[in-house]
């Protein structure tokens, strides 16, 4: 599986312009380890990114499946950026952080991270970590998705039966004739169920 992972890294920019600035450097090359733990890891690393206006435009153009936030003190503001950037087309995000303060994890959460990591880079470590982030994230996108069906079947069950009712009290129908009777009109003109009661509900508006 992990071949086939398209992980993206959104993090600070590597380049230390202060050689004398020791937050910067241990900054830099905990990124790198992160890098060289994905790689060694087999996973499919395709690009690191700044969190800035651009970001949504560029995951759309690489389509990653996981996304990595790597960040410590703008870990917030990296987050929000990501977050932003995948509202309309989800992904597994893991947030990885030296910074202990975690008052923002269930905030994290709510927005959509799989994974909260703090001071977890070893190689050893992350492989499994992203493992269960991706799996957590199918499960809930799963699990999202059925309830987005369990709802529009019970809004087109709605439309249905306030068709039904008009039906009946128009036509002086019956209610197993009035569905029938959507049921042929929504067979005839290729429609679904749902749509032809909305046609229906929608043409006695226009006639009342």
């Amino acid at each position: 599986m992990n071949e086939a992972l398209r992980i993206v890294v959104v993090a600070p920019n590597l380049a230390i312009e202060d050689q004398s600035d020791d937050y910067a450097i241990s900054q830099a090359e905990r990124s790198r380890s992160l890098r060289i733990g994905l790689l060694e890891s087999g996973f499919n690393l395709v690009a690191s990114l700044p969190a800035d206006v651009f970001l949504t435009e560029r995951l759309a153009q690489l389509q990653p499946d996981l996304i990595i936030v790597d960040a410590e003190s703008e870990a917030r503001d990296a987050l929000e950026h990501v977050v932003m950037a995948t509202r309309d087309a989800r992904r597994a995000i893991v947030l990885f952080t030296n910074d202990s303060d975690t008052r923002h994890v269930k905030d994290a959460v709510a927005a959509g991270v799989s994974a909260y990591i703090v001071a977890g880079l070893s190689a050893e470590r992350i492989r499994p970590i992203l493992d269960v982030a991706m799996a957590r994230f199918q499960h809930e996108e799963l699990l999202r998705q059925e309830l987005a069906a369990t709802r529009t079947e019970l809004q087109e069950r709605k439309v249905v039966d306030r068709a039904k009712g008009l039906l009946m009290q128009r036509q002086g129908l019956s209610e197993p004739d009035a569905f029938n009777k959507l049921r042929k009109a929504a067979m005839d003109k290729g429609l679904k169920l749902a749509d032809m009661a909305q046609r229906v509900l929608d043409a006695a508006d226009l006639l009342s």
